[in-house]
């Protein structure tokens, strides 16, 4: 009876004709030790004169080097390549982060001091150094940035819908081209729009709140448009087509079945739409002016916002210039809060009204 010879056994360490198909590892804190002997290295190089972004790229490229040393050896040229690409990787992301990181902190830093009960409740009416504050700034900017709203909501959603629904042909075409090109042109070319609008109406240097509201709302509607429609086309087909079978209008299937199934996308869209256009400048010189009084009348004069305000306030200091600085940081941070808490909104809409699935 013949006898089985044993197979031979294979050397991962050592095959025959090649390289070892097994190699150590680094130990679990060499990437942070070797992180934070660069940072050292970075902040030393900083501490005898060098540059800031000199430093932290003498700080990232003695981290690639060194963890590239380290790892070669042990754990084979693969994955010492993988662990130097995953350094630049990380070092692009905090240099993309870097300005975000700067502004916020500059803002905060030298806004934080105005902020206090009588920012929010004085307006500049007959201030003309310390004290005062931008309460009529802040009641024109969520009037003129709600009248937007109120106007570019239901003209860029039954837009979407019609491109999604009913449109074919080159009228459809047409419209997706020309809110493409609304989606690109230059803020200032939407206020020229409204005060021209108005000055053939009204008569040359007419300064209304809503003259604003549409500047803004030229800017809003394509994105309005976008998000909806984007929404929409991913409500499911089969969702229309159970309603045809159930012999329902289509008027009906849009208000009953598709509008509700995309509300969550439709409302976070809306909400980014508002926080896109709340911070606009340039139309808004052209079309609002600026004021130290408050005016709830849109339809009436003059209305201040706070991105004028602040502008104004940072151009056109008072003596001493540092109240009125101060006042234009305050303004820039209370934008940039009013901004955060529009997003923190729509991530709790999207949360809220999102289609419900069994886990």
């Amino acid at each position: 009876m013949p006898t089985s010879t044993p197979e031979r056994e294979l050397d991962l360490e050592s095959p025959i004709g090649g390289p070892p198909l097994v190699h150590g590892t680094l130990p679990r804190w060499a990437p942070q030790f070797t992180l934070v002997t660069a940072i050292a290295a970075g902040f030393a190089l900083f501490a005898v004169g060098t540059a800031v972004g000199l430093a932290a790229i003498a700080a990232v490229l003695l981290y690639g080097l060194a963890i590239y040393s380290w790892s070669r050896p042990i754990e084979g040229a693969r994955k010492a390549k993988d662990r130097v690409v995953t350094a630049i990787v990380a070092s692009t992301f905090l240099l993309a982060l870097l300005p975000l990181v700067s502004v916020i902190l500059t803002v905060v830093s030298r806004g934080v001091a105005r902020i206090d009960p009588a920012f929010f409740t004085f307006s500049m009416q007959g201030v003309v150094s310390e004290g005062g504050g931008a309460y009529h700034a802040i009641m024109g900017t969520l009037i003129v940035t709600g009248l937007a709203a109120l106007i570019s909501v239901p003209i860029g959603m039954l837009t979407a819908i019609y491109l999604v629904e009913y449109g074919k042909g080159k009228l459809a075409r047409a419209i997706t081209f020309f809110v493409d090109v609304m989606t690109g042109i230059p803020s200032i070319v939407a206020g020229l729009f409204a005060f021209a609008l108005f000055a053939l109406i009204l008569g040359p240097g007419v300064r209304l709140g809503i003259m604003g509201a549409i500047a803004l709302s030229v800017l809003m509607i394509p994105v309005v448009v976008r998000s909806t429609e984007e929404m929409l086309k991913l409500v499911p087909n089969d969702l229309r087509e159970a309603a045809y079978a159930l012999a329902v209008p289509k008027w009906r299937i849009i208000v009953k079945v598709v509008l509700p199934t995309a509300l969550a996308g439709i409302a976070t869209g809306v909400t980014l739409a508002v926080a896109r256009i709340i911070g606009e400048t340039a139309p808004l010189l052209i079309t609002l002016g600026a004021t130290s009084g408050t005016n709830f009348n849109p339809f009436d004069g003059r209305m201040a916002t706070l991105p004028v305000f602040s502008y104004y306030e940072y151009v056109n200091p008072g003596v001493p210039p540092e109240p009125s600085l101060q006042r234009a940081w305050t303004a820039a941070l209370v934008l940039i809060i009013i901004v955060m808490v529009l997003n923190l909104v729509a991530r709790l809409i999207s949360r809220l009204f999102a289609p419900k699935t069994r886990s």
